[in-house]
């Protein structure tokens, strides 16, 4: 073979090479990429920007630019038993405490982000804006979450609609806990929403399931 037709040949695979890395960003950054890619979050954020599309897409692409290659590191089963036995013992505890069960929750999803390779749980923007990358469906139960567990203590007694709030943000936070904890081998894809073992198959407070007390 030529040294000629030798260089040929490393050059169309080069150029093979660039033209298929120029696809997969084009479709995971471009307008359309990015609705497909962040779903639901992809509404929110244009919610946030009062409509503004082009607004919303400029800090999606650059959420991808920044977070995108972020490897998650897989949990050891010793880790993903002790996630699973703090999460049960917070949510039983919601029946009684529900703003302390709430601010367990919020901090237990922020060290569990954290060891699986998210920025610390200390850098919460941050780390939202990373999960909402690789976790796009599942990222807003976290921030209802959080802003129950940072929501002012004081004031009128808790209200049924502020248990009730704090409820729905346990119950939608419990998917994104699953997509976390859940080994990679037995997830159907990034996005998957589905319930942890220890509920026997049930999402959280299910009909069959005792209700915490309204306050």
């Amino acid at each position: 073979m030529s040294t000629g037709l030798i260089i040929a040949i490393v050059i169309v695979a080069a150029v093979a090479v660039v033209a298929a890395v120029l696809a997969v960003r084009s479709k995971g950054s471009g307008p359309h990429g990015l609705k497909r890619r962040f779903g639901p979050e992809y509404e929110r954020t244009v919610a946030q920007h009062g409509g503004d599309t082009g607004a919303a897409e400029r800090e999606l692409a650059e959420r991808v630019q920044r977070h995108g290659t972020l490897r998650e590191r897989e949990l050891e089963p010793a880790e993903r038993e002790r996630y699973a036995a703090r999460w049960t013992t917070a949510q039983q505890r919601f029946v009684d405490s529900p703003r302390e069960s709430v601010a367990e929750i919020d901090r237990l999803l922020a060290e569990l982000a954290a060891d699986r390779g998210f920025p610390a749980g200390a850098e919460y923007e941050d780390q939202v804006a990373a999960l909402s990358v690789h976790h796009a469906d599942h990222v807003d139960g976290y921030r209802r979450v959080h802003r129950a567990a940072e929501a002012p203590t004081g004031g009128a007694p808790q209200s049924r609609a502020g248990t009730e709030e704090m409820r729905a943000a346990v119950i939608e936070a419990r998917f994104l806990f699953d997509d976390l904890v859940t080994p990679s081998s037995r997830e159907s894809g990034r996005h998957r929403a589905g319930v942890g073992a220890d509920t026997g198959g049930q999402p959280p407070w299910s009909a069959d399931q005792s209700r915490p007390k309204e306050s």
